[in-house]
Order: C-alpha cells, then structure tokens, then sequence
C-alpha cells in the first residue's frame, strides 16, 4: 500500500502504521487490516505472488520509497482518475516491475513508522491516554497511577513488549498525531503545541528524526524525496 499523497493509517491485530506521503505500508497475507485515509490521499495498492512475499519481513513494516520504487509503483497502478492513460503491462512485464519493487524495498531501511499493539492491560491503557491526548506532559509515574502500575513495571513491560523506552512511545504517538494534523493543512506551530511540545524547535528535530524531512517540507510535498 502506497500513499503518492496524503497520509494512510494501517491497523493489524499487530498494532498500527501511519504512512506518510512516499512511504509504502507492507502487511504480510494472513493478516486482517483496516485503513483510513487523511487529507487529500492517492492510495495505490499492488499485490505480492507468494515467491515475492518470501523475500519481504514476515510482519507489517514501512519502508521509504526510493525514486524508483515510486515510478514501478506509479506505473503498476496507473494514473489518478484526471490522468493521461496509463501504459498495459503483459503478466510477464508485471512480473518483472514486481520483482524490482521488492530489490528496492530489500535495499532499503525499515522505518520507525509502525507502533505494535501492546498486550498487558495497563500498557493499552497507557498507549490509549497517550494518543487520546499527545499534549499531555505527565509523568509516566502519574500516568501510571491512572493505569494502576508503577513506573518500573511500566518500563518493563514496555521494553519487553514494545522494545522502547516511554519517551519514544509518547514520541512516536505524538507524531502519528502530527502527521495527521498537517494533512489536516494545520501549521507548524499549532501541531507542535497541539502534540505537547512547547516549541516548535524541539517539534522540528523530532519529527525530522523519525520522518526524514521538516514539517514544514512535508507539507509542501517534499516528503520522502531524500529518503533512501
């Protein structure tokens, strides 16, 4: 699943995905998957023969799309509805454009754009008041306390589970609700207060380390273009 624009949310049983403009959303067969679209969104969708499958992660994954990957993508799934024509690929040529999107995908980073659903009571209880509110600065000591478990356990469990630390959790939810709000057309400033950060500075390095590019880029369509 590719978003050329706009933004998609991806929800397995195995957590979420938020997919920027030019990042491609992987999920495995054998997975039920429902998603939604924000902002002005070209969705485009192809599918994997199981030899190719084999040759991706076994489990749902976001990857950069590189230049190329973006034009095998773009050519396998035609123009949007005002577009020129699109070419007709024979099975074999399809064959071929598929194999190259999976070299490219195989050469390429996963990113840090897909959240696992938790499976302790109290960590779904956490990651839900985190997403419900990302402007909200407690403590994970507090927050605890409104989920009934101390800090330790939490961060325990969070290792265990997740394989992160509570300020990447809340990090990596707050700019989940970033990327939707600047699709939404909203400023730089209003998503970085809007997502509890108290400036826009420290708003801009996080979302360019986990994203790649400024939010100021992003909205203005750049995202993606340097990610390799």
């Amino acid at each position: 699943m590719y978003a050329a624009t706009g933004i998609l949310t991806v929800r397995t049983d195995r957590g979420t995905s938020i997919v920027p403009a030019d990042r491609i959303a992987w999920t495995p067969a054998g997975y039920a998957h429902r998603h939604r679209a924000h902002g002005d969104t070209d969705m485009r969708i192809v599918f994997l023969a199981p030899s190719l499958a084999r040759r991706v992660p076994d489990r749902p994954a976001v990857f950069p799309a590189s230049a190329l990957a973006r034009e095998v993508l773009l050519a396998l799934t035609g123009p949007r509805d005002d577009g020129p024509a699109a070419p007709v690929y024979g099975p074999g040529a399809r064959s071929r454009l598929l194999r190259v999107l999976v070299d490219e995908l195989r050469e390429t980073r996963e990113q840090p754009l897909h959240l696992p659903e938790p499976r302790d009571d109290r960590l779904r209880s956490l990651a839900r008041i985190l997403s419900e509110n990302p402007a909200d600065n407690s403590t994970l000591a507090e927050l605890g306390r409104a989920v009934g478990a101390g800090s330790r356990t939490l961060s325990r469990l969070l290792r265990d589970e997740l394989g992160m630390t509570f300020h990447e959790l809340r990090t990596q939810l707050r700019i989940h609700h970033a990327l939707v709000l600047l699709a939404d057309g909203h400023d730089t400033t209003h998503t970085a207060h809007a997502c509890g950060w108290a400036n826009p500075s420290g708003f801009i390095t996080a979302f360019t380390h986990i994203i790649g590019t400024t939010p100021g880029r992003y909205r203005t369509g750049g995202a993606g273009r340097r990610d390799r």
